[in-house]
């Protein structure tokens, strides 16, 4: 499990209890939004091909930034979206654009130092079925056989949910 680094309150500790503290007050009905996305759904036709029993991690090609992402892991557990120095030096970037100072838990349970953090478009899906988001990357530089960890903020932010039954 990787725990640490940004949330939606802030990089403080102190941020992020005033977050939790803070009460939120609607007055009168939220407007109704119109729905124009579209739903996705799994049955048994999609397992088509799948060996059972498996246990297969999810495994994804998004395009990050301008570049086809290739072996980006999908991780319910991760509380951040990583993407690996290896990587993001391929993709072209350079370290100055790394603005950071925090650090980051979960790899082997020791604290590995955060290059930076940096926010990047990320596309998925095909043709007329795609959706980009911008998503906030921390980059650290630790050996691994992904190039990207898609955690449960990029997740969140595709609206997705992972469904490893059907892969």
């Amino acid at each position: 499990m990787i725990f640490g680094g940004p949330t939606a309150a802030g990089p403080s500790r102190n941020s992020r209890k005033a977050y939790a503290r803070e009460v939120m007050t609607v007055v009168g009905e939220a407007p109704k939004r119109a729905k124009t996305e579209v739903s996705l759904n799994f049955d048994d036709s999609d397992l088509e091909g799948v060996k059972f029993p498996h246990d297969d991690p999810l495994v994804i090609v998004p395009v990050i930034g301008n570049s086809e992402t290739k072996r980006v892991l999908v991780d319910n557990g991760a509380s951040v979206d990583i993407l690996f120095h290896d990587a993001f030096i391929k993709m072209g970037y350079t370290d100055s654009q790394l603005p950071s100072n925090m650090p980051i838990y979960g790899f082997n349970g020791v604290e590995s130092k955060v290059e930076g953090t940096i926010q990047l478009p990320v596309t998925m899906g095909q043709g007329s079925k795609t959706s980009t988001q911008m998503l906030n990357f921390i980059v650290i530089n630790a050996t691994s056989t992904y190039n990207a960890i898609l955690g449960r903020t990029g997740l969140h932010a595709f609206k997705a949910v992972a469904s490893s039954y059907h892969l």
